[in-house]
């Protein structure tokens, strides 16, 4: 009987969207969001920290991974814009 090796590090399809684009993302669930942050940017031909990244509604930390967060196949991040600033100041 031949035994296939199990994969230990399954990967998910993970979609990212954003600005009406999705692109998809085959991640291991160990992986730093940080790389997984850098080739979207690379993807919608943004520059690096150019986005921020949402999934359920919480922003991602580039340092967490698909598991602490608790991704499964499929899952959905949104990127959006960085926006630095903006604050009201009244005089």
């Amino acid at each position: 009987m031949s035994h296939e090796p199990e994969d230990v590090k399954p990967k998910l399809n993970l979609n990212i969207s954003y600005d009406g684009t999705q692109i998809t993302v085959k991640v291991k669930t160990n992986m730093k969001f940080a790389k997984i942050f850098e080739a979207a940017e690379k993807r919608f031909g943004k520059d690096k920290g150019t986005f921020k990244f949402t999934y359920d509604g919480q922003r991602i930390k580039p340092e967490q991974t698909p598991a602490e967060v608790g991704m499964e196949d499929g899952d959905q991040i949104d990127a959006f814009l960085e926006q630095l600033g903006g604050g009201y100041c009244p005089s």
